[in-house]
């Protein structure tokens, strides 16, 4: 894909921000206790946490610890902040030397999968980077292509976890997918490589807070590249980019009032991803030293070892040396490996027939019992050490521990705990708080993880108020809420009469304009949305959730709205072109001061609907879904076309309407791809989980259709709720 240059960013009123305010991170007493009882556990169980709930207060507060304790930790070198780039040529050429010497030899696919957690999670600091409290800033949008890049462009099968799959699994490894409850074991993660992958992925649930570190760590991480070397492989993101982005970042720095500091500690960021990436090949080097001085028996322990736990019933029937399969594992923990191949040794399994065959070889073979448990590297092993049974060579189990890295993560571990105490996260009741506040604290949620469960009573309050337009939706003005069964076809024609009946034929050209005053006031009704433009579906498709195909396409809605990197054409900065044109200036709404603002009407019910929603991104996918209809059908016909004529009357800005006119269009633009990403995603349902669960999806997706309608169709809801709060006084 084509990137913006700084050049293209210069001209024009800009957002130099280069970092937000960090503070402290408020969760109530239950997410601390929870996120206290995360930090003590295993660091593969921070990583399965990071990687599967990216909806609770524990993980933030449990992210934050992560992050400081790598950020503060002490380094026996630093990157040269005067020469970023030349400093990290030169250690990335070391670097890659160190990790491909091992490419010829048998620890090799170790090394390989050893790796590939960090391999399959790169860029997902990007994941949220670009969300209300962060646009339009000009490295965010920077920030932003790459992540589309790194997506595929919205081509699930294209993102680089994707090509990083089929990747190792040309290599002869293969993985369940990231939030698979076994992919951390599948992997064989040392604990040293848990730390690292924690450490990431905890920086993509604060990306917001963690803005100069973000481009630094992603700077550093893909201009050192081990992965595309170890995989042979381009670069995930040309050297090119990576620099400019660098460059911009440096003349950012130089107009933000933080800049200096924000400087530093982008630097501080590459200097801690060098030294992770030493620390992690130098665990290598211990990994490969200790299987190469592995001898064939300790080596099929390994493998024996790592398959005990999935020994299950269906061993029930098979003995060896006299003892039932399921006797000798019957606790992984405690199963007497170097017993086991003895008995193995001397059973008939391992004996040559007389035709030439052994029972245990042809047993993992093609159409064998035992087939498909072993890989092809370990079925080799076991025929090498059958035959070197074979041979006469005397048996020699002995097998040491593999202690790479441990030592590394203890002190991880210790880091992390001393930061968990470092009053970083604050303990904080969410009491009731008045629209204002709650606003303000949702869209800068990564200090205010304590919100999240007003935010989900919001989000659920009002998908069920607006099920009163499943019976009488089709009075609205703009939408058609009323409920109807689905079918592709059906959704289609629904679709086709909203845009027409509702959007296109009621429109004429209007007569008489509104005076100047109320143009201005009907822009400010409508400038909160304006100014969250895209929250609603900014949380989709993260790490280890862009795997539907609905997810890429969702992600390309969203990279529209936010310009595709290009900040010109991001609809943040469109509104607020077009409110400038009115001589309206209001404070960034992540701002304290905007909670002053007295230019936009208390219009707040909207918005927070819309944040609450996008904050949970798996509880409330099918509503999102729904959401998004409606929102993109808004972009059509009368609304838009009145108002484009009322602010070219009073000589106001009309980019911000004329943009969504054309890209929502409903022949190939948002409105119709909205249309078709239900489509797509109520099919994959109907082929995983059958037509049942279609329609149990269905309501829900038509829910979150409805609940933007609830708060547009705003005479028709208030109409509604008169007649039956008279028909209850009239029962009672």
């Amino acid at each position: 894909m084509t990137f913006p240059t700084a050049r293209q960013e210069r001209g024009h009123d800009r957002d130099v921000t280069t970092s937000l305010p960090r503070g402290t991170v408020h969760c109530d007493a239950s997410a601390v206790e929870a996120a206290g009882e995360l930090l003590r556990s295993q660091s593969g169980t921070w990583v399965e946490t990071l990687l599967g709930d990216g909806e609770s207060q524990a993980s933030r507060a449990l992210a934050v610890s992560i992050i400081d304790a790598v950020l503060t930790a002490p380094r026996g070198s630093t990157v040269d902040g005067a020469d970023i780039v030349t400093d990290l040529r030169t250690r990335r050429a070391a670097m890659r030397q160190r990790v491909l010497r091992w490419r010829d030899s048998e620890s090799w696919l170790s090394i390989v999968r050893q790796r590939s957690p960090l391999s399959l999670i790169a860029g997902c600091w990007l994941d949220t980077v670009s969300q209300p409290a962060t646009e339009p800033a000009v490295v965010v949008n920077h920030l932003g292509a790459h992540h589309l890049a790194l997506k595929g462009d919205g081509v699930i099968t294209n993102s680089l976890e994707a090509t990083r799959r089929r990747a190792l699994e040309e290599a002869g490894v293969h993985l369940p997918r990231l939030r698979a409850s076994d992919f951390v074991a599948r992997s064989e993660a040392r604990p040293l490589t848990a730390v690292h992958a924690a450490f990431y992925l905890a920086l993509c649930r604060m990306p917001a807070s963690y803005l100069p570190e973000v481009v630094g760590v992603h700077c550093a991480y893909f201009l050192l590249g081990l992965d595309d070397a170890m995989f042979g492989r381009n670069p995930a993101i040309d050297e090119d980019e990576l620099v400019s982005v660098l460059e911009l970042y440096a003349e950012l720095c130089a107009e933000s009032p933080s800049g200096r500091a924000d400087w530093s500690r982008m630097v501080n960021a590459v200097s801690a991803v060098v030294a992770l990436e030493d620390e992690y090949l130098a665990m290598l080097d211990d990994l490969a030293s200790w299987q190469e001085g592995l001898s064939l028996d300790a080596k099929v322990a390994a493998i024996v070892m790592r398959h005990i736990p999935f020994a299950g019933k269906q061993h029930k029937n098979i003995k060896v040396g006299g003892r039932l399969l399921t006797e000798w594992f019957a606790d992984p923990d405690t199963a007497d490996v170097e017993g086991f191949l003895a008995a193995l040794r001397s059973s008939r399994l391992v004996r040559r027939r007389a035709d030439g065959s052994v029972r245990f070889l042809d047993a993992i073979k093609f159409g064998g019992p035992m087939f498909g448990i072993f890989d092809a590297h370990e079925a080799a092993t076991f025929a090498e050490w059958i035959q070197s049974i074979h041979d006469g060579a005397e048996p020699a189990v002995d097998i040491s521990p593999c202690r790479a890295g441990d030592s590394a993560t203890q002190r991880w571990r210790e880091r992390v705990a001393d930061q968990a105490r470092s009053g970083r996260v604050v303990t904080a009741e969410a009491a009731e708080l008045d629209d204002r506040e709650l606003f303000y604290r949702l869209v800068n949620i990564e200090r205010f993880p304590h919100v999240l469960p007003l935010a989900k009573q919001r989000a659920e309050q009002g998908l069920r108020d607006a099920e009163i337009l499943f019976e009488h939706g089709a009075d609205g003005r703009y939408t058609d809420a009323s409920f109807f069964e689905y079918s592709p076809q059906a959704l289609l024609e629904r679709a086709e009469r909203i845009y027409w009946d509702k959007l296109v034929e009621p429109y004429r050209k209007l007569d008489t304009i509104p005076d100047r005053d109320e143009v201005i006031f009907g822009q400010k009704l409508t400038a909160f949305g304006s100014l969250i433009d895209g929250a609603w579906v900014h949380r989709i498709g993260g790490v280890g959730r862009f795997d539907h195909r609905a997810d890429g396409m969702l992600l390309g809605i969203y990279a529209d709205e936010m310009g595709r990197g290009y900040v010109t054409k991001n609809h943040i900065t469109l509104i607020r072109r077009v409110l400038a044109s009115m001589d309206i200036h209001l404070p960034h709404i992540r701002s304290e001061e905007f909670t002053e603002q007295a230019e936009l009407p208390d219009i707040y019910a909207f918005p927070i609907h819309q944040l609450s929603l996008a904050l949970f991104p798996e509880s409330f996918y099918d509503e999102i879904v729904g959401y998004n209809l409606g929102i993109e059908m808004l972009g059509l016909g009368e609304m838009r076309l009145h108002e484009i004529q009322k602010l070219r009357r009073w000589g106001f800005d009309t980019v911000y309407e004329e943009a969504h006119l054309t890209i929502d269009n409903f022949s190939a633009g948002h409105a119709r791809q909205s249309v078709d990403l239900i489509t797509v995603h109520l099919d994959d349902i109907a082929r995983h989980s059958g037509d049942a669960e279609v329609r149990r999806r269905w309501r829900r997706v038509w829910r979150g259709y409805a609940s933007f309608a609830y708060f547009l169709e705003v005479d028709l809801v208030k109409s509604l709720n008169r007649t039956r709060q008279l028909s209850s006084e009239m029962i009672i």
